[in-house]
């Protein structure tokens, strides 16, 4: 899953690819690079970033999904958005799937709307807000409160009338986690597993890998490619990242020693 920030102010890449054109490009690229699927998001949701209205999102993404789309009708687009209208839109641009943040708990009626699409669905663990998420994030039990948090979610979106097979869990590394949680959320990976459903893991040069290795975002691409090769190891299915030529080497050999006879 390649990366479309299509945002002034996103961690690593805010403002590079905020023109519709611009962001088409980047989008382009990345199939070239091997992405299978793209994620367009068109708010950011780095540590302390605010909400932006509907209508401005709509703005943002709109141009970039029918421009992609209308260029190329295999390749799979995620919408990134809590906004159950900002995904309705977007699918009836030509996106196939709905990336929520929140684990559709910002939006009431994202559950109804994603089943009445008929789509798939990411369901991401969240502790907070973007606002707020890395203002000291607390557990008792990191694994066994993110756990707790999917089964309960899976029971909202399956009431929805969401069908199993459309639900993709992943556990929000670098959203309400200290460094030592997403170390721990990698390593620990099978017991989310364990609950029946893919899992998608977005590690991509995020600080928990800037701070260990001191350096600056556009230099995290060996320690992005350590995360996702062990978190493939531990049972990954979708790996969302920025630097997709390099990964999808990653993927390749380490899908060869996971399956390896």
């Amino acid at each position: 899953m390649g990366i479309v920030n299509v945002t002034p102010d996103s961690f690593s890449d805010g403002g590079q690819f905020y023109q519709a054109e611009s962001a088409i490009d980047h989008g382009l690229s990345l199939i070239k690079d091997g992405a299978e699927i793209l994620d367009i998001g068109g708010e950011s949701t780095r540590p302390g970033a605010e909400s932006i209205s509907k209508d401005e999102e709509l703005n943002r993404i709109l141009p970039v999904i029918k421009g992609l789309r209308k260029i190329d009708q295999e390749i799979l687009i995620s919408i990134d958005t809590t906004k159950s209208v900002v995904a309705a839109k977007a699918i009836e641009a030509g996106a196939d799937i709905v990336n929520d943040i929140s684990g559709l708990t910002f939006d009431k009626r994202m559950a109804k709307v994603v089943s009445k699409l008929d789509i798939p669905v990411v369901i991401m663990h969240l502790n907070g807000s973007p606002a707020t998420m890395q203002k000291n994030p607390h557990y008792e039990n990191l694994v066994g409160e993110i756990s707790s948090f999917f089964l309960n979610r899976i029971n909202v979106a399956k009431a929805a009338g969401i069908q199993s097979n459309k639900i993709i869990l992943d556990p929000g590394i670098g959203f309400g986690k200290t460094m030592v949680h997403n170390f721990t959320l990698i390593q620990k990976l099978n017991k989310f597993c364990e609950l029946g459903f893919p899992i998608l893991i977005g590690p991509s040069r995020k600080a928990f890998i800037g701070t260990t290795l001191d350096l600056p975002t556009n230099e995290r691409v060996e320690g992005t490619a350590a995360a996702v090769s062990a978190g493939i190891l531990n049972g990954a299915r979708i790996v969302r990242v920025h630097d997709v030529k390099e990964m999808k080497r990653v993927v390749t050999i380490t899908e060869k020693i996971r399956t390896a006879a």
